[in-house]
Protein backbone atom coordinates (compact mmCIF):
# COMPACT_ATOMS: atom_id res chain seq x y z
CA UNK A 1 0.00 0.00 0.00
CA UNK A 2 3.01 2.09 0.29
CA UNK A 3 3.38 2.34 -3.70
CA UNK A 4 0.33 3.57 -3.82
CA UNK A 5 0.30 6.30 -0.96
CA UNK A 6 3.43 7.32 -3.07
CA UNK A 7 1.64 7.56 -6.15
CA UNK A 8 -1.67 9.49 -4.42
CA UNK A 9 1.63 12.13 -3.15
CA UNK A 10 2.84 12.40 -6.71
CA UNK A 11 -0.60 12.89 -8.04
CA UNK A 12 -1.15 15.98 -6.06
CA UNK A 13 2.77 17.30 -6.49
CA UNK A 14 1.52 16.96 -10.33
CA UNK A 15 -1.70 19.45 -9.86
CA UNK A 16 0.70 21.65 -8.22
CA UNK A 17 3.31 21.99 -11.31
CA UNK A 18 0.39 22.03 -13.85
CA UNK A 19 -2.53 24.16 -12.46
CA UNK A 20 0.11 26.33 -10.32
CA UNK A 21 1.30 28.30 -13.43
CA UNK A 22 -2.46 28.26 -14.59
CA UNK A 23 -3.66 30.18 -11.32
CA UNK A 24 -3.26 33.53 -10.04
CA UNK A 25 -2.54 32.60 -6.36
CA UNK A 26 -0.19 31.82 -4.33
CA UNK A 27 -0.41 27.79 -5.05
CA UNK A 28 0.83 24.85 -3.30
CA UNK A 29 -0.93 22.60 -0.96
CA UNK A 30 -2.78 25.47 1.38
CA UNK A 31 -6.89 27.16 1.19
CA UNK A 32 -5.90 29.75 -1.43
CA UNK A 33 -5.41 26.82 -4.03
CA UNK A 34 -8.50 24.58 -2.76
CA UNK A 35 -10.66 27.73 -4.06
CA UNK A 36 -8.75 28.29 -7.28
CA UNK A 37 -9.35 24.27 -7.65
CA UNK A 38 -12.79 24.33 -6.95
CA UNK A 39 -13.07 27.27 -9.63
CA UNK A 40 -11.33 24.97 -11.94
CA UNK A 41 -13.75 22.24 -11.70
CA UNK A 42 -17.01 24.63 -11.90
CA UNK A 43 -14.84 26.02 -15.55
CA UNK A 44 -14.42 21.87 -16.52
CA UNK A 45 -18.30 21.11 -16.13
CA UNK A 46 -19.26 24.14 -18.09
CA UNK A 47 -17.13 23.03 -20.74
CA UNK A 48 -19.23 22.49 -24.23
CA UNK A 49 -16.63 19.71 -24.36
CA UNK A 50 -16.92 18.22 -21.15
CA UNK A 51 -16.01 14.33 -21.91
CA UNK A 52 -17.42 12.69 -19.14
CA UNK A 53 -15.04 9.77 -19.08
CA UNK A 54 -11.91 12.63 -18.23
CA UNK A 55 -13.50 12.88 -14.79
CA UNK A 56 -12.20 10.20 -13.58
CA UNK A 57 -8.72 10.94 -14.32
CA UNK A 58 -9.60 14.33 -12.44
CA UNK A 59 -10.97 13.26 -9.61
CA UNK A 60 -7.71 10.93 -9.12
CA UNK A 61 -5.43 13.88 -9.45
CA UNK A 62 -7.45 16.27 -7.93
CA UNK A 63 -8.64 14.54 -4.72
CA UNK A 64 -4.89 13.54 -4.35
CA UNK A 65 -4.29 17.54 -3.88
CA UNK A 66 -7.10 17.80 -2.15
CA UNK A 67 -6.21 15.16 0.20
CA UNK A 68 -2.88 17.02 0.71
CA UNK A 69 -4.04 20.30 1.24
CA UNK A 70 -5.90 18.24 4.63
CA UNK A 71 -2.65 16.93 5.91
CA UNK A 72 -0.96 20.50 5.20
CA UNK A 73 -3.56 22.01 7.42
CA UNK A 74 -4.37 19.43 10.28
CA UNK A 75 -2.13 16.67 10.02
CA UNK A 76 -3.11 12.91 9.43
CA UNK A 77 -1.99 10.41 7.06
CA UNK A 78 -3.28 8.74 3.68
CA UNK A 79 -5.40 4.87 4.91
CA UNK A 80 -7.63 3.08 3.12
CA UNK A 81 -10.93 2.66 4.02
CA UNK A 82 -12.80 -1.49 3.99
CA UNK A 83 -15.84 -0.04 4.71
CA UNK A 84 -15.49 3.33 1.96
CA UNK A 85 -13.77 1.49 -0.48
CA UNK A 86 -11.69 4.05 -0.78
CA UNK A 87 -8.53 5.67 0.38
CA UNK A 88 -8.98 9.14 2.66
CA UNK A 89 -7.62 11.20 4.96
CA UNK A 90 -7.51 10.09 8.43
CA UNK A 91 -6.79 12.25 11.23
CA UNK A 92 -5.32 11.69 14.63
CA UNK A 93 -8.92 11.74 16.66
CA UNK A 94 -9.51 8.79 14.12
CA UNK A 95 -11.87 10.53 11.86
CA UNK A 96 -11.63 10.21 8.30
CA UNK A 97 -12.42 12.46 5.22
CA UNK A 98 -12.51 11.29 1.74
CA UNK A 99 -11.29 13.91 -0.89
CA UNK A 100 -11.62 11.30 -3.83
CA UNK A 101 -15.57 11.41 -3.28
CA UNK A 102 -15.96 14.77 -2.69
CA UNK A 103 -13.90 15.87 -5.73
CA UNK A 104 -16.15 13.53 -7.94
CA UNK A 105 -19.48 14.78 -6.02
CA UNK A 106 -18.61 18.44 -7.12
CA UNK A 107 -18.10 17.09 -10.79
CA UNK A 108 -21.35 15.28 -10.72
CA UNK A 109 -23.66 18.26 -9.10
CA UNK A 110 -21.46 20.99 -9.34
CA UNK A 111 -21.62 23.91 -6.45
CA UNK A 112 -25.37 24.55 -7.02
CA UNK A 113 -25.85 20.92 -6.28
CA UNK A 114 -24.45 21.29 -2.70
CA UNK A 115 -21.00 19.80 -3.63
CA UNK A 116 -18.22 22.34 -2.81
CA UNK A 117 -14.60 20.95 -2.00
CA UNK A 118 -13.43 24.60 -0.38
CA UNK A 119 -16.58 23.59 2.03
CA UNK A 120 -15.42 20.02 2.67
CA UNK A 121 -11.91 21.51 3.39
CA UNK A 122 -12.83 23.93 6.02
CA UNK A 123 -15.09 21.22 7.81
CA UNK A 124 -12.45 18.66 7.81
CA UNK A 125 -9.89 21.41 8.63
CA UNK A 126 -11.88 22.95 11.38
CA UNK A 127 -13.96 20.81 12.51
CA UNK A 128 -13.26 17.10 12.17
CA UNK A 129 -9.49 17.33 12.57
CA UNK A 130 -10.09 18.87 15.74
CA UNK A 131 -12.77 16.82 16.96
CA UNK A 132 -15.46 19.44 16.68
CA UNK A 133 -17.70 16.38 14.61
CA UNK A 134 -16.96 13.79 17.26
CA UNK A 135 -18.92 15.44 19.75
CA UNK A 136 -22.01 14.06 21.22
CA UNK A 137 -24.38 17.14 19.71
CA UNK A 138 -27.59 14.71 19.82
CA UNK A 139 -30.21 15.54 22.37
CA UNK A 140 -31.07 13.42 24.88
CA UNK A 141 -34.01 11.50 22.62
CA UNK A 142 -30.95 10.63 20.24
CA UNK A 143 -28.28 10.14 22.54
CA UNK A 144 -26.95 6.24 23.18
CA UNK A 145 -27.95 5.07 26.37
CA UNK A 146 -25.63 4.99 29.38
Amino acid sequence: MDELVELIKKNADLVVRELGPLSDVRFGFNRESVVWVEGFIERQRARPEHDPAAVDGLVDVLGSFLGECLIAAAGGEWRWSDGQQTWGVAFANDTHAFPFAKVHKQFANGIEGGDSIVGFYDVAVDYMATGGLTEDTRGPEQAPPG
